[in-house]
């Protein structure tokens, strides 16, 4: 890549640009000590506190939603599902913790949860659910993870097998995939926040379910939407796994839970299972997101053939998808995406434009414009798109990063180089940080 500025762009340029939009880094903690377990109240080896909790969270939480697109644009929605959520948080065993319930606009179908409350259900999770009593299930599953103190948990460990090879870091893991699993082009995690969001092992997901069990009929919900719900996510990935492989990687899936769900639901909270499951009452209030399921399926293929590399059936799944709802900020986004993967610029140029006017408080399209106008050789453009995305949605060091590229690009190698000093201080051992630093090596001899 250390000639990109001596030539055309290409392809692979802009993909390697788009994910350095979006790309992981490593994030630390430091070390406190021993803590009562919220639900078992034994005390536990944790080297992260509640407080770093909730800041880790207010820090990552933004960049993910944004990185999916957006929180949907319906106050009604996410009033309804943070109305769920809420009654879910307040009989939990963590009830102090500063819960928020979202919806987003991405289309695979996934929920996730960071350390301190922060929940994201995706439109394309929320239009497959049929009832209330489903959807509590799921937020009980994720409120299950943040008072089981998974992440923390995980990062204890990490620290622990660190110090144990002779170091004191956490080299945290990454998931660079999304459905269908173009990492160029999809590199989830903004900030690190795939490294806090990936990899359950399979006991903390039988510890989040009987919790999420639990939570969900303490607040008044049918225990048989957890077992619709899982239930569900089985149909799905047999019908369309490439939606589910998010999911499936964060959350492990499997027969036994399954089952276990069902025998608990009759055994542990059989006096429940004759409440209604609020179907009516769900369907009422997602009725703006069902009435486009069918854009929402069409841009899951596109989504799928665009991890295939097939931009072209990509374009033509987007473009009809974007007839039926020609302002969806997601389908601009991706179609723009598109036509930069088909060295395209001034096309995913119109396109950001629009997505800019369809939604102009959210970020992604601002980073993509800014990518896009250096495929267009306007750096100058492009720092006025990356300065504008700092300002409204700060703490990205991949902002610097690319901030870096743009000054470079216009030979102003001190500005250039306080930004790659800026993005390594921050993030280590990614493709953009062995770039970054390799030009300072070369500008220093």
């Amino acid at each position: 890549m250390s000639n990109i500025f001596k030539r055309q762009m290409t392809r692979r340029d802009f993909l390697w640009l788009i994910s350095a939009s979006t790309a992981s880094t490593i994030t630390g903690t430091q070390l406190t000590g021993c803590a009562a377990d919220p639900v078992t109240g034994q005390q536990r080896l944790m080297l992260m506190s509640e407080a770093q909790e909730i800041a880790i969270d207010q820090q990552h939480a933004p960049h993910q939603f944004s990185n999916d697109y957006g929180i949907v644009q319906d106050a009604p929605i996410n009033r309804y599902v943070s109305e769920v959520g809420g009654g879910i948080g307040r009989i939990s065993h963590r009830p102090q913790m500063p819960y928020n319930f979202q919806v987003v606009n991405a289309n695979y179908i996934n929920a996730y949860t960071f350390p301190g409350g922060s929940m994201a259900c995706t439109r394309g999770i929320m239009v497959e659910m049929e009832d209330e009593a489903s959807l509590a299930a799921l937020l009980g599953h994720e409120t299950g993870h943040v008072n089981a103190r998974h992440t923390a948990r995980r990062q204890t460990q990490a620290v622990l097998a660190s110090v144990a090879l002779g170091g004191i870091a956490i080299a945290a893991t990454r998931s660079d995939r999304l459905p269908g699993g173009d990492q160029l082009v999809y590199a989830i995690g903004a900030l690190g926040a795939g490294a806090l969001l990936a990899h359950y092992s399979r006991e903390n997901e039988r510890e989040a379910d009987s919790l999420g069990l639990e939570y969900m009929v303490k607040a008044d919900h049918n225990p048989q939407g957890m077992v619709d719900l899982m239930a569900m996510l089985q149909t799905e990935s047999r019908r369309q796994p490439n939606t589910l492989e998010m999911m499936f990687s964060t959350h492990p899936m499997s027969q036994e839970r399954f089952a276990t769900a069902q025998r608990e639901s009759r055994e542990k909270y059989g006096q429940s299972m004759d409440r209604k499951t609020g179907r009516e009452r769900y369907m009422d209030n997602t009725a703006s997101l069902r009435r486009i399921k069918p854009a929402i399926k069409t841009m899951q293929e596109g989504e799928a053939q665009m991890a295939k590399k097939e931009y072209a059936k990509a374009e033509g799944s987007f473009n009809t998808a974007l007839r039926q709802v020609p302002t969806d900020y997601c389908g601009l986004v991706l179609m723009a995406k598109c036509q930069l993967a088909q060295e395209r610029p001034r096309e995913a140029a119109a396109y950001l434009e629009q997505a800019r006017a369809s939604y102009p408080e959210e970020g992604q399209a601002l980073h993509l414009s800014g990518i896009t106008q250096l495929a267009l050789n306007r750096p100058d453009a492009a720092v006025a798109a990356f300065q504008d995305y700092e300002q409204r949605l700060p703490g990205n060091p991949n902002t610097q990063f690319l901030l870096g590229v743009s000054y470079e690009n216009m030979q102003n190698r001190p500005a250039a180089a306080r930004h790659y000093q800026n993005y390594l201080q921050q993030a280590r051992d990614t493709a953009q940080s062995r770039y970054a630093l390799s030009r300072l090596q070369a500008w220093s001899q």
